[in-house]
């Protein structure tokens, strides 16, 4: 850089004197820079080596106060040791009574926490908590006492019935202040029937469902009585088999479970009543039309079987006895028609009911058997769809059955006792026509 400096100076000196003394000034100031430059350096060595020297120092601080601690945590074992010898000396035989102490707060904290005592007494299983194996201390005799009185406590409220007010967690989400009833350490009861007790969030709920009526009943009526005894369906399980009655189908779940085939099994059943219903009141309705004619048979009435036969045999009362029949014969066969008219349809749907109650049968085990081909044996609630299908829809075919055969048996009897009466009547007036003509 100093030639080339040089070389721009000597274009601007005009002689070779101008351009040595540019020079040698050039060089004094370079000198003078490069002197400043060795200072600066000077100085900032002296100042590295003192942070060294400081860092050296703080090292050999912590290494002789890491020496110390050593030495005094070496000197704390000992005497830690020391101390646990002459504390396990000291104990005895309250080292025994520690341990049973805790254990028995261990299993009355877990009899307790989880009792629906706790609904009415919230808060109580804190302490026994504190003694069980979290403690690390040797339990006082005021602590020994709170141990006493909560396993006194929870045998004593587990032979009492009582009443008390706490908040009621709703189904929609909402809460209510309700009173309760609770039955000792089985059961406790509200407005709604059943309630549970929410063990992790300590607060109380009705059912999901509640079971049977007849055991809904008992429980009502338990809350609404004030004294004397009332007969009472308990759960000494602590709500394990309401739980379990919880899922036990209504019903209308078992009735929905035969699918398409249970619901054409109703169409049948109800259309087959209905038919038979009006053939029963139809029939019941000629019948004493019928009897009223036979009271009265010079006069004719075209309101009934009876009496239009009756009309046919007047108007021919001069034909001859093998013609009469003749008419009569047609005259009965046009009001049989109206007589049977919708029985064979009864005894059809009693007949096709049990065969679509059988195909439904075979279309859940189909549906069984491709359940297994898929997801094998391993968890039986896969089939049990299937199998419901298959069993309900059997059970359905029959139930639907057995109404249409009484049914058609009935309307059946029915027509049959109308159309002797017209047979008998018939071959009554045949018989006294054939006399008539022979006399």
């Amino acid at each position: 850089m100093a030639v080339v400096a040089t070389g721009a100076q000597a274009q601007e000196s005009q002689t070779l004197q101008d351009l040595l003394n540019q020079v040698q000034k050039n060089r004094v100031s370079e000198a003078r820079i490069n002197e400043e430059r060795e200072a600066e350096f000077r100085s900032e060595r002296a100042d590295k080596q003192a942070m060294l020297r400081q860092a050296q120092q703080e090292l050999q601080a912590e290494t002789d106060r890491g020496d110390r601690l050593q030495e005094q945590f070496s000197q704390n074992e000992t005497t830690l040791t020391e101390k646990s010898a002459e504390l396990e000396q000291a104990t005895g035989t309250l080292g025994e009574m520690f341990g049973v102490v805790r254990q028995a707060a261990s299993e009355a904290y877990g009899r307790v926490s989880t009792s629906i005592v706790s609904a009415e007494f919230p808060g109580r299983a804190q302490f026994l908590s504190d003694m069980s194996e979290e403690s690390k201390g040797l339990p006082n005799i005021s602590e020994l006492e709170d141990l006493w009185f909560a396993l006194q406590k929870e045998m004593t409220e587990g032979g009492e019935v009582s009443r008390f007010t706490t908040t009621v967690v709703n189904l929609d989400g909402g809460t209510s202040e309700q009173e309760v009833v609770r039955v000792g350490t089985f059961n406790l009861i509200g407005e709604a029937g059943y309630l549970a007790y929410d063990l992790e969030n300590n607060v109380v709920q009705p059912l999901g469902r509640q079971p049977d009526s007849h055991l809904v009943g008992s429980a009502e009526e338990l809350y609404e009585s004030t004294s004397g005894l009332v007969p009472f369906y308990a759960d000494p399980s602590q709500g394990a088999i309401l739980g379990l009655l919880k899922q036990k189908a209504t019903w209308s779940e078992r009735y929905h479970a035969g699918g398409p085939v249970g619901y054409t099994i109703t169409v049948m059943l109800v259309i087959g009543l209905l038919i038979g219903v009006y053939k029963l009141v139809t029939l019941t309705l000629s019948g004493a039309k019928i009897r009223s004619q036979l009271k009265n048979p010079g006069n004719p009435s075209s309101g009934n079987a009876l009496g239009r036969i009756l009309k046919v045999y007047q108007e021919n009362k001069n034909a001859d006895a093998e013609n009469l029949e003749l008419k009569l014969d047609e005259a009965i066969l046009r009001e049989l028609p109206k007589i049977e008219s919708g029985i064979n349809v009864i005894k059809i749907f009693a007949a096709i009911a049990p065969l679509m109650g059988l195909l439904g049968t075979v279309l859940g085990m189909i549906e069984t058997f491709q359940t297994i081909t898929l997801f094998g044996t391993g968890d039986p609630r896969m089939m049990a769809g299937s199998i419901s299908m298959a069993l309900v829809t059997t059970a359905q075919g029959i139930i639907a059955a057995l109404p249409l055969i009484l049914m058609h048996s009935i309307v059946a009897s029915r027509s049959k006792s109308i159309i002797h009466i017209l047979d008998e009547q018939t071959a009554g007036i045949v018989a006294a026509h054939s006399e008539t003509e022979k006399a």
